[in-house]
Order: C-alpha cells, then structure tokens, then sequence
C-alpha cells in the first residue's frame, strides 16, 4: 500500500483522448446526415425511419440512462452511503418488465411518434398539452443539470475549462442531433456506452493493481461497513432501504423508462414488436453491468481513501469530485487515461442530452406544430425539426449555466424526475390500466397528483431530512498526514446532503418537515404516480367514465400479453407457405404497409419478408 502522493494533472494527451471522443461523435452526425438519402421525412429524422433492430438501440438506451450522474454520483454515493444502492439491480429488472409488457405493446400498436399522441387519442386534446408541456419542462431542467454537473465536478479536480466544456458538449451535441436525427443518435450512444465501459474498466483494473487485488477491496469494504446490503426497515423516511430502491425506485424509473419520450422514442423506432421487446430486454444486461461497475467504482473509493477521506480533509469540495480525484490520483502514470476517463463521463452527457434533444423537438413538431399547422409538407417538417433540434440545443445549454445555482447533482436530478414523471406515468397508468377513465378525470388526478410531488419535493429541497434518515456512514481522516484536529472531524462528516441555495438554516423542526418532507427522494414519484390513479379513478366514476365507449387499442388488453408467444407460431406458418402471405412479412409496425417497406429501402433488398 503505498501513500497517496499529490494527485496528477491533465496533460496533452488527455486533451487529445477527450477530443477525439468530440471529433467521432460529430462524425458519426454527419456520416447520418447524408447517408441512404438523408433525413427526406420528419419521420426519418425522429424515428430512424423506424427501421432500427434491437441491439443499437438497447445499446442507446443503456448509454441515456447513464448519464454523467451515474459516472460520478453513483461511486460516491456508494462510498458515502454503502452498498445497499446495488438492490437497485432487481428494480431495473421490474421496470423493464412493467415498460415491455404494459407501455410498449399499447404504444407500438398504435404506430405513434410523441408518446403524448396517445394522450389525446385516449382523452383529448387537453390533456395531451398538459403532458407536452410538462415533459418539455422537465427535460430541460433535466438536461441543464446534467450538462453542467459533469462540466463542474472535472473542472475543479482537473483544471478542465468550465464553460468549455460546457458549450463544447452542447455545440457537438446539437450538431449530430440536428444533422443526423435519431439514428445518429442511437449509433452515437452505441459508440460512446463502449467509451464508457472503457472508463470504468480503467479505473477498476488499476484500483484493484493497486490496493493489491479485488478481495482486498471486498475486505476493506466490510470492515467498514459498506457492504450493507440488506436493510429491511420498512419506513418511507429512511433515505435508501431495501424497499425503497424496490418500490419508490420501480416508479421513478417506469416513468423515464415506460413513459419518458427519450426513451419511448427509441424502441418505437424499432422495425417490429419483437426487436421492441428484445431491446428492453437486452438493456436490463447493460444497466446490470452499468451498475456493477459503478459500484464497484465506489467500493475501491471507499479502500483507497478509507482512512483518508478527500471531502472531509478538503481536497474535493462536494462528493461528486471524489471519483475524477480518484482517477488523477492512480492513472497518473498513465497519459492519457484520466483523458479517457473524462470521456467517458461526458459520453454519459452527451449521450443523454441528445437524446433530450430528439424528444424534445420530436414532442414540439407532434404536439405542438403537426395539429395546428396541417398543410406542412414532409420535407418543411423535417426541416422544422432540425430547426427545433437546435433551438433546444441552445435551450439546454442556457439551462446549464441556470443549473450551476442549484445544489447536490443526484439528488436534484432524480427529485426532478419523480416530481414530475410520477404525475405523468400515472397519467399514462390511468389511460392504459383503468378502462373508465375519462378525461375530467385525467385533468384533475394529474393536477392533484402534481400538486401533491411539488409540495413534498420543494419542502424536501428547503428543509433537508436530518442525517439519522439518511445514514452516511463514517468517514475518517486519521491516516491524513496533516494536522487536523479532531473537532474539525465531527463537523464536517455530519455535512447533510443538499447544500441547496433554497435551504432554510436553524429553523424549529414541525411534524410536517420531520416526516413529511422527510420522505425518501424515490418516493416523490410514487406519490405523484398513486395520487393521479387514485384522484383519476375517484373523479372518472361519478362523471360518467364508464358510459365511454372505448377503443380496446388504447388499452392493455390480454391479447397483448398473449402476442408474446405468436413468435413460435410465425416460424411454423412460414415453413408451410411457398411465398409469405403479407400480414407476415415483418409488418406488425402499423406505421407502414408491406409494399411501402419493400420500396421505401433504397438498397433495392425486399426489407418487408425479413422477419
């Protein structure tokens, strides 16, 4: 075990890693932008012509999910907190579940392109603005955070240019969105989840050399009590517990990965039903290796530092320096691998922003300009979006410098998030699961559920829980070779978690503050989500929801569970026919008939009986 000396600093090669990840990702754009024809229709442009298969686009949703948060939060939230973050991995397999089996099959048979589309075919128009501009607004506070947190957390470890960066991954971000739309998108992501394995890999690999082996690491983990994985206390206050990650984290995560636009955008472009699913599916193994190596990124945190810890002795100035401290700290030796581990920080970024910004402008050409501008050609409308992509770029990078007024990275990201797709998915739950709902009762559950996660999401913000509801573990600086003295210890280790500008400081604790607003971050969202089912199933029966007559395409119906197994079927009734009988030939996507397929690929190949 050698002593950690004074931590490295970036040199040219970093810079030339980093910006060689910049140069391929606006590569990529401008290979999409031109290729097999350009971007001809607003379809192209926001579906990839929805001729996408599984594996790119499992990929792409894997590399949105993992944002620059996930890169630097989740390690520091392992080496602060344990652990116990590693249960999330059962609740990403519930919500790819809930996703591929309950939003999916609804959203796909209606060959849509906003998922607030159905809003409209469900209820009307109304509540489909309610949701248009909800989801705008959430995005792209979203994105600003998530552009700024990475740029902000480098740039005080490594000396790398704030701004800069900043405007460098909103400039190249924008430019690929724009040229290339959604399948520059998804091949982007795709190449940038391989930078991103790469970064982590780096790190694991040398901390694992370092500490002398994997077990070591495990060990020291124990010993200090970070392997707590099974905490079954049962109350909603306790910040991470087993049940909350399974409960509050399945409905903060359905409503980025059931309902969330980026998302749904993504497998909807795929070519059938099938490699819809499968992509679900092949996305819960990315997010599991995801997850395994960020948190195993946090216990090697937690081993090299564990009896010098860099934020108590003031070396870092907020939790999510400690993993770029890290990495300058033991790939020093080594240029150009911190410039790697940047990279893949801000693929993570860009990754996520560009999906924003394809959501955000595929949401304001279908909600907003497609139903009142009805004469617009395709190819106006294609420009229309490219026109958007860009005015959202710009959008989002404002909303970063507006982010660096706002406090602690995760926390803010995700509250952000459940306040406002909790309402949203139980919007959606409501249209897809109650088959009597209608839309006074949509309108109101949504208004009520909203109501209710801002107020207990803002309270949170402004009153913090205290530190026995959220349990940092111990951190220690015995082993720091300074003089510290002991009382500067204990202050600084029972810093609370949101240093926000909103907080309210020495102020008389209420009932109200010590358990409502105590509630964990992830229930925020389940609040909103049962709030709006239960106000919107309360309202719909007295106001004559169940005298609708409604079309069973808008709902779950037992036929699409069933579906699932017509693959079986398919392959038999292939085998017994000489020429395929045309509901078979891969066109269970009802945007497109079989011979629209057949010509539309340029390549002259018959796309239409490849199944």
């Amino acid at each position: 075990m050698d002593i950690p000396r004074g931590i490295g600093t970036f040199v040219v090669w970093d810079y030339v890693v980093f910006a060689g990840m910049l140069v391929i990702s606006a590569a990529i754009g401008i290979y999409y932008a031109f290729a097999g024809g350009g971007q001809q229709t607003s379809k192209d442009f926001l579906m990839g012509g929805r001729r996408m298969t599984a594996v790119p686009v499992a990929l792409s949703l894997t590399a949105s999910f993992m944002s620059a948060v996930t890169v630097l939060g989740t390690p520091s939230e392992v080496y602060r907190f344990g652990a116990i973050f590693s249960i999330f991995a059962f609740t990403y397999f519930f919500v790819v579940v809930i996703s591929a089996e309950v939003f999916l099959p609804v959203f796909y048979k209606l060959g849509i392109t906003s998922t607030y589309e159905y809003l409209e075919l469900r209820f009307n128009k109304c509540v489909r603005l309610c949701g248009t501009v909800l989801f705008i607004f959430q995005t792209i506070l979203y994105t600003g955070i998530v552009i700024y947190a990475p740029a902000l957390a480098l740039n005080q470890v490594t000396g790398f240019d704030l701004w800069g960066a900043v405007v460098a991954t909103g400039v190249v971000c924008t430019f690929y969105c724009t040229l290339g739309g959604l399948k520059a998108v998804i091949w982007t992501d795709v190449f940038q989840v391989g930078i991103m394995v790469a970064g982590f890999a780096s790190v694991i690999i040398q901390a694992a050399v370092i500490q002398g082996g994997i077990s070591t690491i495990l060990n020291d983990a124990y010993n200090g009590g970070r392997l707590n994985f099974w905490n079954f206390n049962p109350n909603p206050l306790q910040r991470h517990t087993f049940w909350t990650i399974i409960i509050g984290g399945t409905f903060t995560w359905s409503s980025i990965y059931g309902v969330n636009q980026s998302q749904v955008q993504r497998y909807i472009s795929c070519k059938s039903r099938f490699q819809a699913k499968l992509s679900l599916y092949i996305n819960l193994v990315g997010l599991w290796a995801i997850l395994t190596c960020s948190v195993f990124c946090g216990l090697a945190l937690y081993s090299r530092y564990r009896d010098c810890d860099p934020w108590t002795a003031k070396k870092v100035s907020a939790p999510d320096q400690l993993m770029p401290y890290l990495v300058l700290d033991i790939l020093q030796d080594y240029p150009g691998l911190p410039g790697l581990f940047v990279a893949c920080a801000y693929s993570g970024t860009l990754s996520t922003v560009s999906s924003s910004i394809n959501a955000l402008a595929a949401v304001t050409v279908e909600d907003l300009i497609k139903p009142y501008f009805r004469s617009l050609s395709e190819r106006s409308l294609s420009w229309i979006s490219q026109g958007m992509s860009v005015v959202y770029g710009a959008l989002c990078i404002g909303m970063a410098a507006l982010a660096s007024l706002m406090g602690a990275l995760l926390q803010a990201a995700l509250s952000i998030f459940g306040m406002v797709g909790g309402p949203l998915m139980g919007l959606f739950a409501l249209g897809i699961l109650v088959p009597f709902a209608n839309s006074i009762g949509a309108l109101v559950g949504l208004m009520a559920g909203f109501a209710t996660s801002l107020w207990v999401g803002i309270g949170a913000q402004i009153y913090p829980p205290l530190p026995e509801r959220t349990l940092p573990l111990q951190l220690d600086i015995q082993g720091c070779n300074s003089t510290y003295n002991e009382t500067n210890l204990m202050t600084t280790t029972e810093m609370p978690f949101t240093t926000s500008v909103f907080q309210i400081h020495n102020v008389q604790r209420t009932p109200l503050m010590d358990n409502w607003y105590s509630l964990s971050y992830l229930y925020f969202s389940t609040v909103g989500t049962l709030v709006t089912l239960l106000v919107g199933i309360l309202v719909s029966l007295p106001t004559g929801g169940r005298k609708q007559n409604l079309d069973p395409r808008y709902i779950l119906t037992k036929e699409d569970f069933l579906s699932n197994f017509d693959i079986f079927k398919k392959k038999k009734r292939v085998l017994s026919y000489k020429s395929h009988p045309v509901e078979d030939g891969g066109t269970d996507n009802p945007a497109f008939n079989h011979i629209e397929l057949n010509f539309s690929d340029q390549s002259g190949k018959s796309n239409g009986t490849r199944l």
